[in-house]
């Protein structure tokens, strides 16, 4: 069984959300439960996502252990920067995992926490040049749908999330 934790916060993109189907429909074509999937916050409870649906989320903890941990993004990631409780919670149990992907924006989380240092990462278009600006440390590029560098994982997007999941 591979443990997929999906970590979202106020104002995350709903349709991050959705990626997770694609474990869901490998479980089907396995015809077994390979894959168990479960939604976490830092806290817990009904998080907001940016369309204003509230979505169920376990807390995170240092006793939650995933094989691979995904970041959901929020619109705005440098106006809503993650939280030290989070970070401190990347920097913890990253190491731990398998796999950790940051979708969409939700690699502005991964850089802050230090984790895309040296590494070559990517984000939606529209945030390539204010991910380069916040994160020099980050070898941001344009054009892959998903980058994989070591057991990190960056998308270009949400909907390039799809592709990233099916990689994984």
């Amino acid at each position: 069984m591979h443990r997929i934790g999906l970590i979202i916060s106020d104002n995350f993109q709903m349709l991050a959300l959705s990626t997770l189907t694609v474990f869901e429909f490998a479980n089907i074509v396995a015809g077994e439960s390979f894959y168990q999937t479960a939604v976490y916050s830092e806290h817990g409870g009904t998080v907001r996502s940016s369309s204003g649906i509230g979505v169920d989320s376990a807390p995170l903890s240092a006793e939650v252990q995933m094989d691979t941990w995904l970041l959901a993004g929020v619109l705005m990631p440098t106006e809503q920067p993650a939280t030290p409780g989070l970070i401190a919670f990347l920097q913890n149990s990253a190491h731990q995992a398998r796999r950790v992907a940051g979708i969409c924006t939700g690699a502005f989380v991964l850089a802050q926490a230090g984790l895309l240092d040296g590494r070559r990462a990517t984000t939606h278009w529209r945030r390539l040049e204010e991910m380069q600006s916040h994160y020099p440390l980050v070898k941001v590029e344009g054009g892959p749908l998903y980058i994989q560098d070591g057991h990190i994982w960056t998308s270009a997007g949400v909907s390039s999330g799809f592709d990233l999941k099916l990689a994984l």
